[in-house]
């Protein structure tokens, strides 16, 4: 279904991406032009998951989701499916990392964790840079790191700045048999507690297909090098020293950096409100 079904809302600020920055106009066009699909659907999240979702959702494709990134201002990667909530007026990026089966077993230090992901963001603000993005730091927690060993979902919540202006993800990780979906929701902080709720009423949809969920491991399966503070981290970061830090962040690198340190509402290079309710409901 196309996106003209759908009405876009976007508030730009100006310093979105400099002086050759596009109009709002021109963005919410771009936007809107994407080949937006509506639930009730199973939305394929790449080749190893799908996501159920009802009639307020509205997701795009990996190619129109690299994209959507773009647009707003954020590191386009490979891999990215993102949704729309009509409802509640936030979206979030989900993919998938072939890591192998991470181990769960490991206590997390929230401490030592922040300080590896403000350590990131000279390299992430680097790269924004030759794109014309505003810089983007890591200004603490939202919610520490948590890992639920039922539902095999690690979760947290960063707040970010860019110059004056704040904005906040919420990134969960759901644990499979031979990796990890990122699913990150992007929101402003005076309505993350509303959105983190309906995030989290989305992801009862979400289910790793047959043979890829997590209690299906088996003797002789890729078992990944690191563990659940890596995910949160930046990838691998238990492995640097060993095998040299850049070379190990791969796939991760996208995950937690590009998506968590990369999204921006209602601040320098993001948008306060990207899609209104469905007028066509």
């Amino acid at each position: 279904m196309n996106s003209k079904k759908f009405g876009f809302v976007l508030i730009l600020v100006s310093s979105l991406a400099g002086a050759a920055a596009p109009s709002g106009q021109e963005v919410a066009s771009n936007i809107e032009s994407l080949d937006w699909q509506k639930g009730p659907a199973a939305a394929p999240i790449g080749a190893k998951a799908v996501l159920n979702v009802n009639q307020d959702i509205v997701y795009i494709n990996e190619s129109n989701s690299r994209k959507f990134l773009e647009l707003t201002g954020n590191l386009p990667s490979n891999g990215y499916y993102i949704i729309f909530n009509t409802k509640d007026s936030w979206w979030a990026g989900f993919s998938f990392s072939e890591s192998g089966y991470i181990k769960d077993g490991e206590t997390i230090d929230p401490n030592v964790i922040l300080k590896r992901l403000k350590d990131g963001d000279a390299a992430t603000n680097e790269e924004r840079r030759k794109r014309g993005f505003a810089e983007l730091y890591t200004d603490g927690w939202y919610k520490p790191p948590h890992y639920d060993p039922m539902t095999k979902r690690l979760e947290w919540g960063v707040r970010l700045r860019s110059g004056n202006e704040f904005t906040a993800n919420y990134t969960i990780r759901l644990l499979g048999r031979t990796g990890v979906t990122s699913a990150t929701l992007v929101s402003s902080p005076e309505v993350l507690d509303q959105n983190v709720q309906s995030f989290k009423a989305v992801l009862p949809g979400f289910e790793y297909k047959s043979g890829e969920q997590y209690s299906e491991f088996k003797q002789g399966d890729r078992v990944a090098e690191f563990g659940l503070a890596a995910l949160i981290a930046g990838g691998a970061a238990a492995v640097a020293t060993k095998k040299g830090l850049w070379g190990v962040i791969g796939a991760f690198l996208a995950a937690s950096w590009k998506i968590a340190a990369g999204v921006l509402i209602a601040a320098g290079a993001g948008v306060k409100k990207l899609l209104s309710r469905n007028k066509d409901a």
